[in-house]
């Protein structure tokens, strides 16, 4: 596994010619928010056994970057959602509490060195976690638990063609930092804070069709994170942190008017420590969107 990931990843940044270096300009702005959401309700005289319910998700993603010289770019990506159920009881038809339905906190930021080689020289932080964690019935805890990866490495654009069809691709090596709080098994009222750090090689692949501006838009994010150590390996009862982790994720966005958006999102996550197989989840919306972007976008 880790051969074929090498390669691979090797293969897609390998290039044979030299580019001009690019020339500095504004920063670029692109962001897309808003509100989506499902309802259904019943009178408490409606037989059938149906049950009401009522799904929101607001959400913002924003992409900031700009060449700041001809030798650096600098690219931020963040992602924000967060959404809830609320359900009427069968029996009463009285509504219940909310229950969590969506949960994202994502920041992705990159430096380039563009001196117009065949790959550029990067750095790169992730930061993953969620607003809310909701696996405690007794404590509530806030940004748990969050994950910190720091890369660097060589980074290739495979096509680029700005607001019309990008894709990047990068590797390097990655040190990995996860911050969990949990109860205490002995004690409930009681937090156990854990830290655990592995490194290893990681290879992201970004495809983008389209912007905010577009009609049609597609965003896809392929991260493989392939530890090489573990600093809590001798505590563990098993080997499963040497096997890859994956993460793809995915969202297309149809501009049905200027502020109706259809989106379709799924995200495929694969980690053997959290379990044996992979774990996938779908959602298809319709909503109020705002979408914004300082620029226009450049022709085919």
């Amino acid at each position: 596994m880790k051969k074929f990931f090498i390669v691979a990843a090797m293969i897609a940044l390998t290039g044979v010619v030299f580019a001009e270096q690019p020339a500095p300009g504004p920063w670029k702005v692109d962001i897309s928010t808003g509100v989506v959401t499902t309802q259904s309700s019943y009178s408490d005289n409606w037989t059938g056994g149906e049950a009401g319910s009522i799904n929101w998700t607001a959400f913002y993603y924003e992409k900031v970057n700009r060449q700041v010289s001809s030798n650096w770019y600098i690219g931020n990506d963040t992602k924000l959602s967060f959404g809830q159920t609320h359900t009427q009881e069968k029996a009463t038809k009285d509504w219940q509490s909310p229950a969590k339905s969506e949960d994202k906190i994502r920041y992705d930021g990159i430096a380039k060195l563009t001196k117009g080689w065949f790959a550029d020289p990067y750095f790169a932080l992730t930061l993953e976690s969620q607003f809310f964690d909701a696996s405690s019935p007794v404590n509530k805890r806030y940004l748990n638990p969050l994950e910190l990866t720091e890369s660097s490495g060589l980074a290739r654009h495979l096509f680029n063609v700005p607001d019309v069809r990008v894709l990047a691709t990068r590797l390097g090596l990655g040190l990995r930092e996860r911050f969990t709080k949990s109860d205490d098994p002995l004690d409930s009222t009681k937090t156990v804070s854990e830290t655990a750090v592995d490194g290893g090689a990681e290879w992201v692949t970004d495809l983008i069709l389209g912007s905010a501006k577009a009609k049609y838009s597609f965003d896809s994010k392929l991260t493989v994170f392939q530890a090489f150590f573990n600093s809590k390996e001798d505590e563990l009862p098993n080997d499963y942190w040497k096997t890859a982790d994956a993460n793809w994720d995915n969202t297309f966005r149809v501009k049905v008017s200027s502020l109706i958006n259809v989106g379709l999102a799924w995200q495929l996550l694969y980690d053997k420590e959290i379990d044996l197989g992979g774990r996938l989840k779908q959602t298809l919306n319709l909503g109020i969107v705002y979408n914004f972007a300082n620029y226009e976008p450049e022709k085919k």
